[in-house]
C-alpha cells in the first residue's frame, strides 16, 4: 500500500521533495527566511493559505521566542501537524444498516459515476449486494453511463427518464433494495454547478426522502472532488457543506497532479475524513486513505 501511495503521489512528491530537499537536505538551525521557504512551496503544492499558515504559525513562534530548532526536528514536528490535519473516519464503511446507502456528491466531470462503479465492485468483492441508483435525471446521458457500469459489474441499476424527480428514484431505489435484500445502495446525483440554487435544493430534497426510508446513521454523503482542480475543489467543498451534511471525501485523479496537498486543505478545513483516493484508471487503483502512507509519499525523504 506506501508502494501504490508513492508511486501514485510521485508528482507531489517530486514538487515538494525538489523545493524542500536543499533545506531538509543538510541538519542545521531552522530561521523565519527557511519557514517562510516551506510556506510558500506548502501553499504552491495546493495546502492553501490557511492550511499552511496553521501548520506553519507554531514553529514560526518558536523561533521568535528564541527556541532552538533544527531542520531535523522541523521535519520530524511537520510530519506530526500533518497527519493530526488529517481527519481519520469513526464510522464504518459503508455504513451499518441493511440497506445501508452510500449518496455521492460532486460537480461533473470529477469521475463520480465512475468511482461509484469501482466502490460497487469493490463492494460485491467483499460480499456485499449493491444497487445502483441513478438519481442524476438531469443528463440522459448520466442514466446511461451508470447504466452501462451496472452492466459491467453486474449490478442491478433503478432508473427513470430523462427529467424526472430524482427523490423519487432514489426512493425506487430504497424500497428495491428493501424488497431484494440488497446490502447497500449508491446514489448518482446530479453535478451541475455547485452554486446553482435549484441543485442545492434538490440535493436537500433528496437527503429528505433517504431519511424517511432508512436511518440517518446507515446513510453516509459522500463528496468526491477532483484533486486536478486544485483550489476549486476547496470552493466545491464549501458550497456541497454548506448545503447538506457532508460525512467524508473521495479525491479522484491524484496521480495526475503535483498538487497532492489538496488532501490536507480538505480534511483540515472542512473537519472530513478521505474514504479513498483515485491513484490511477483501474478499480485496483481507487484505495483506501491512508494518512500515514499519504504523508510519507509526499514529504521528501
Amino acid at each position: 500500500m506506501i508502494e501504490k501511495f508513492k508511486k501514485g503521489l510521485s508528482k507531489t512528491k517530486e514538487k515538494l521533495s525538489e523545493a524542500l530537499s536543499d533545506l531538509f537536505e543538510v541538519e542545521r538551525v531552522v530561521d523565519l527566511k527557511t519557514l517562510e521557504e516551506i510556506e510558500e512551496n506548502l501553499i504552491l503544492s495546493d495546502l492553501g493559505v490557511e492550511t499552511t499558515l496553521a501548520l506553519i504559525e507554531p514553529f514560526k513562534d518558536r523561533v521568535i521566542n528564541g527556541e532552538t530548532l533544527t531542520t531535523k526536528e522541523l521535519k520530524k514536528f511537520l510530519k506530526s501537524q500533518m497527519l493530526s490535519f488529517l481527519k481519520e473516519a469513526e464510522t464504518p464503511f459503508p455504513p451499518q444498516g441493511h440497506p445501508s446507502v452510500l449518496f455521492f456528491l460532486g460537480v461533473n466531470g470529477v469521475g463520480k459515476t465512475t468511482t461509484i462503479a469501482k466502490i460497487g465492485k469493490k463492494l460485491k468483492e467483499n460480499g456485499f449486494s449493491v444497487v445502483l441508483v441513478a438519481a442524476d435525471t438531469f443528463r440522459a446521458a448520466a442514466i446511461d453511463q451508470l447504466k452501462t457500469w451496472g452492466e459491467r459489474i453486474s449490478a442491478p441499476v433503478i432508473a427513470l427518464q430523462e427529467g424526472s424527480d430524482p427523490a423519487a428514484v432514489i426512493y425506487q431505489g430504497i424500497e428495491y433494495a428493501k424488497k431484494n435484500n440488497i446490502d447497500v445502495v449508491l446514489v448518482d446525483t446530479a453535478g451541475r454547478l455547485h452554486t446553482k440554487y435549484n441543485l442545492i435544493e434538490e440535493l436537500k430534497k433528496m437527503v429528505r426522502v433517504m431519511h424517511k426510508l432508512v436511518p440517518p446513521e446507515a446513510c453516509e454523503n459522500i463528496l468526491v472532488l477532483d484533486a486536478t482542480t486544485g483550489q476549486n475543489a476547496l470552493s466545491q467543498a464549501k458550497h456541497f457543506t454548506e448545503a447538506v451534511p457532508v460525512h467524508s471525501v473521495i479525491i479522484t485523479k491524484m496521480d495526475g497532479t503535483a498538487k497532492g496537498g489538496i488532501a490536507i486543505a480538505l480534511s483540515y478545513q472542512f473537519n472530513l475524513p478521505i474514504r479513498f483516493i483515485g491513484l490511477g484508471e483501474k478499480a485496483e487503483d481507487l484505495v483506501p486513505f491512508n494518512k500515514e502512507s499519504f504523508v510519507d509519499a509526499i514529504l521528501p525523504d
